[in-house]
């Protein structure tokens, strides 16, 4: 994918010298109230043990859909143990829904982490997590999934991100401002915190999980995201998960297994 979206300047992101958010970006609304929040409990925040946090969303009772480079130390390269990762369901001003460990997590075959063009890492950026215990509770619906958006389309992204970290927010009618069958450009706003964020779209009143936030970019000086589509990815995904389920060790898909490691660094939004 080295030609993924000429004139983009993917940004990755450092904590050093970045200024506090004093107000929401237009088009953005906290959802700090159990009922501005209501059916989007199922956005959770994925804290990485003591030094990061992304953003995931239920897909299942037991499956939490995120970035793969959540799971990854920045610095080290060393793939999290998933027993370092909880999932706070509908967390908000110091509470979650639901609370959940990570039993196992599994990233897409074609992900490469430490590939040297940072757009190339955007390719297959998804993981998905199983829960310790599933969460089945009446309030908290796991989302439906659905067919990539396409150029032109309104989209709608729920996150965390730094200095909103407390509650989640959703930005709406954002827009796909170009596709391709890996990646998407979307004029979305996406801070640190923000990875892992589902994208959605509505079809008959019914959101749908149909991409994943990879990345934050640019485009002639323009903010934008860099989200990955579903669809087919998540077939891929969800084979691996069985594969790991069972124990394969070295099978036909190139399956990454996230079983080791001692890495920990903050897992933010980055390519």
């Amino acid at each position: 994918m080295r030609h993924l979206f000429p004139g983009i300047l993917a940004m990755g992101l450092a904590l050093a010298g970045m200024a506090p958010a004093q107000t929401l970006d237009e088009g953005m609304v906290k959802l700090e109230t159990a009922d501005d929040a209501r059916g989007w409990d199922a956005v959770g925040k994925l804290v990485m043990g003591k030094h990061g946090f992304c953003t995931g969303a239920l897909i299942g009772p037991q499956l939490v859909l995120t970035a793969a480079h959540c799971l990854y130390d920045k610095t080290t390269g060393v793939q999290m143990r998933p027993e370092e990762i909880e999932f706070q369901a509908g967390f908000r001003n110091g509470r979650a829904v639901a609370y959940r460990s990570v039993s196992r997590a599994v990233t897409h075959p074609d992900y490469r982490y430490g590939a040297n063009d940072k757009l190339d890492r955007v390719s297959g950026d998804l993981a998905l997590l199983e829960l310790s215990q599933p969460i089945r509770l009446p309030s908290l619906e796991p989302f439906q999934t659905g067919a990539a958006p396409v150029r032109g389309d309104p989209v709608d992204v729920v996150s965390y991100a730094q200095y909103r970290e407390e509650a989640p927010t959703i930005q709406e009618a954002c827009e796909v401002l170009a596709d391709e069958r890996k990646a998407l450009i979307l004029t979305c706003n996406v801070d640190f915190g923000s990875s892992g964020a589902p994208v959605f779209t509505f079809e008959d009143g019914v959101a749908r999980v149909v991409s994943v936030i990879s990345a934050k970019a640019e485009v002639d000086g323009r903010k934008v995201a860099i989200a990955v589509p579903l669809a087919e990815p998540l077939v891929a995904l969800r084979a691996a998960l069985e594969d790991s389920r069972a124990g394969s060790s070295g099978g036909a898909r190139a399956v990454s297994v996230i079983s080791g490691g001692t890495g920990a660094g903050a897992k933010f939004v980055r390519p």
